[in-house]
């Protein structure tokens, strides 16, 4: 019998992702994580911490959504652990995911390189 290439952790880490986003959209109050996004979560092979990789749409305001998402750790756990059926709730770790900002920053290297190809190309064929 194949040994499936889709581990455990990994079930688990989409089941909690879509949990936590949930449980910020409906249940939390708090409005520094008004706008919170759950891109990602890395689960411990062990399933007993959760990173949990969020952005916002105020990027300023980074601090305060990490802040307000530690204040309501406790409450996010509780829901959490009733949604999600498992021996042990993870212990969660909040992190702000970057990627976004390196992903734009990439995009603009790249349009402004292939900007140049394309004018050279332009002027060329008329």
């Amino acid at each position: 019998m194949a040994k499936p290439s889709y581990k455990r952790a990994q079930r688990v880490a989409d089941q909690i992702r879509m949990e936590v986003a949930d449980i910020l959209t409906r249940k939390v109050k708090d409005p520094r994580v008004a706008l919170v996004t759950v891109t990602d979560v890395a689960l411990s092979p062990d399933l007993r911490v959760a990173r949990v990789y969020v952005t916002s749409l105020q990027k300023e305001s980074e601090g305060h959504t990490l802040e307000g998402l530690r204040k309501a750790l406790g409450f996010i756990r509780t829901e959490l652990g009733q949604r999600v059926p498992l021996r042990f709730t993870p212990e969660l770790i909040f992190c702000w995911d970057h990627s976004r900002d390196r992903g734009m920053r990439i995009d603009s290297l790249l349009d402004s390189l292939s900007c140049g190809g394309v004018k050279d190309q332009d002027e060329s064929d008329a």
